[in-house]
């Protein structure tokens, strides 16, 4: 168990550092003007959302076979409430994705501004999981 545990954790980090990097990528799209910078920029995002989407289905795969095999978080309601986490968090996933689509088509109407709030999200979702999983407060 502490293998898939050990795995879990390294998979669920690397996933949040695309969950981070991605929105600053956002960030400096929404601020660029020059077409040679910008196509730069589609392009790293591209490849960095490929990459963690790659991350998630380990970390999210890890996280079931702790649960559903190993039974951890069957006694008590911490793990449900991480669970909607979880579920918000592969929404702004998804979310993620749109916004790159809209760079991509070049149809973004939010201001960098509003990325740097949107880029603060899985940071709360990161907390409020950590605190779930560790302290476990119902």
């Amino acid at each position: 168990m502490l293998w898939i545990k050990a795995l879990h954790i390294v998979f669920v980090a690397s996933w949040f550092a695309g969950l981070f990097y991605l929105p600053r990528i956002f960030v400096n799209l929404a601020m660029e003007s020059d077409p040679r910078a910008t196509q730069r920029l589609l392009l790293m995002a591209r490849k960095l959302y490929r990459f963690m989407t790659i991350l998630a289905v380990p970390a999210l795969a890890f996280g079931l076979i702790l649960w559903l095999y190993y039974g951890i978080g069957r006694h008590g309601g911490w793990l449900h409430a991480k669970l909607l986490i979880v579920v918000l968090l592969i929404g702004y996933h998804h979310a993620c994705a749109s916004l790159l689509r809209k760079f991509e088509n070049g149809r973004n109407t939010r201001s960098h501004r509003w990325y740097r709030y949107f880029n603060e999200i899985p940071v709360l979702g990161l907390l409020g999981a950590v605190i779930l999983a560790v302290v476990k407060p119902f």
